[in-house]
């Protein structure tokens, strides 16, 4: 107790930065004795699989110390792992990011990061830094880069106001090189649409208005119905929708609504679509934590959630789920997959789905790829008194179905 007191204080001292990073973070309330807390096993797991990302960034460290696991059928795209580790990490863990500071154990860890981030993101963008990050060469920056204009979105108080001019002027420049690439028709149009939607937001003249009208456009043309885009003009059954499409269309309408250039309707009908969308995501997670292995990137692992664990984080959950039946759904689902095998000795995460299973890999997958699941804690972003982690655990839907409990029949929804 007495050694918790004192690293609570240190804030308070002006001597956070003297203080090893790795007391603070292993403590004896580690992530095996936090288990039983769900917001606290949440966030150590986060830290566990952010740390190493952004700690390495800020240290000018990421090239030389990322191990780079690649699929056995990778296309070598050269030098994106990094900025997919670093952009990917950046969208799942803003929300948490942005909360107020506070000298609690979990607001100890949450400064440092944040801390890490932002001088991370000063030598990511300088091109005298060895960790300047890949968006001049190869398509795959379009993605991240969506991703990590997602998070300056997500946090602009706590991640993008912070920097500094010339940082803030380096991001716009990275940010404009991909101009220089066409997104292939399909989930990639969104993410160039919302990194020049970010650009509109922060007040730049030069964004590309009719590259994010047209993604938006053919958002809309590929709508098949209950819930459900079609990515590209063929339909493919996969996690996508989750990943990217209804996330990202819904934070590219809500910039262009608050200019003034789309009526609210578009915004609102989108909006029904992605609740639909996670109506069924709840559904899909079994009574014991599991849910189908389909698709294409399933080493995405939890990212599976990210349109349900956003709408958690918004509280704009479906009428008939409660938070806490998400949050006991998730922890299992992250108990189940976020396990030891996952990680290497030094905390990076590994190609696979349930373990180590580099056989599962897409032909565009490495280790950077991989830190798209920490999409599924966004509910970290709201505070720790919220109904989300204070109200006591419940069954969902299919724990419902499958023990004999009454539960809402479920139907289509056309919008």
């Amino acid at each position: 107790m007495l050694r918790r007191n004192f690293i609570n204080t240190l804030p308070k001292l002006g001597l956070f930065s003297l203080w090893p990073v790795e007391t603070v973070l292993n403590d004896e309330e580690n992530l095996e004795n936090s288990i039983k807390n769900d917001r606290k096993y949440w966030y150590r797991l986060l830290n566990k699989i952010a740390y190493p990302v952004f700690s390495n960034l800020a240290h000018e460290t990421l090239v030389k110390n990322m191990p780079v696991e690649k699929s056995p059928t990778y296309d070598e795209r050269k030098n994106v792992t990094y900025l997919e580790a670093v952009g990917r990490t950046a969208a799942g863990i803003a929300p948490w990011l942005s909360l107020p500071e506070d000298f609690t154990g979990e607001g100890l860890v949450r400064k440092k990061l944040k801390e890490l981030f932002l001088q991370g993101i000063t030598n990511g963008v300088n091109p005298h830094s060895p960790d300047f990050l890949n968006f001049e060469k190869e398509k795959q920056p379009i993605i991240d880069a969506g991703h990590l204009a997602q998070a300056f979105l997500r946090a602009p108080k706590a991640l993008w106001e912070p920097l500094d001019n010339v940082t803030k002027s380096r991001v716009v420049n990275c940010f404009k090189m991909l101009r220089t690439r066409k997104p292939h028709k399909n989930n990639w149009l969104i993410f160039h649409a919302l990194t020049e939607c970010f650009l509109l937001s922060i007040g730049e003249v030069d964004w590309q208005k009719a590259k994010v009208e047209s993604a938006i456009k053919k958002f809309e043309e590929w709508y098949v119905g209950d819930g459900w885009y079609s990515d590209g003009v063929k339909f493919s059954f996969n996690y996508y929708n989750s990943f990217a499409m209804h996330p990202m269309m819904i934070e590219t309408l809500e910039i262009l609504l608050a200019n003034d250039l789309i009526a609210k309707e578009r915004l609102e009908i989108a909006f029904q679509r992605m609740v639909r969308h996670a109506e069924q995501l709840e559904r899909m997670i079994s009574p014991v934590g599991t849910f189908p292995p389909i698709g294409r990137s399933i080493t995405y692992r939890t990212g599976v959630f990210h349109a349900l664990s956003m709408l958690s984080l918004r509280e704009k959950l479906p009428k008939n789920i409660a938070p806490a039946q998400v949050r006991s759904a998730l922890t299992l689902v992250k108990k189940n997959l976020l396990i030891k095998d996952v990680f290497d000795k030094n905390d990076w995460l590994k190609l696979g789905f349930k373990g180590t299973q580099p056989e599962v890999a897409d032909y565009y997958t490495s280790t950077g790829s991989l830190y798209m699941t920490t999409l599924s804690f966004l509910p970290l972003g709201l505070p720790a008194d919220n109904e989300f982690w204070t109200a006591e655990s419940e069954a969902w839907t299919s724990k419902k179905a499958w023990n004999g409990q009454s539960f809402d029949k479920d139907f289509q929804v056309q919008y």
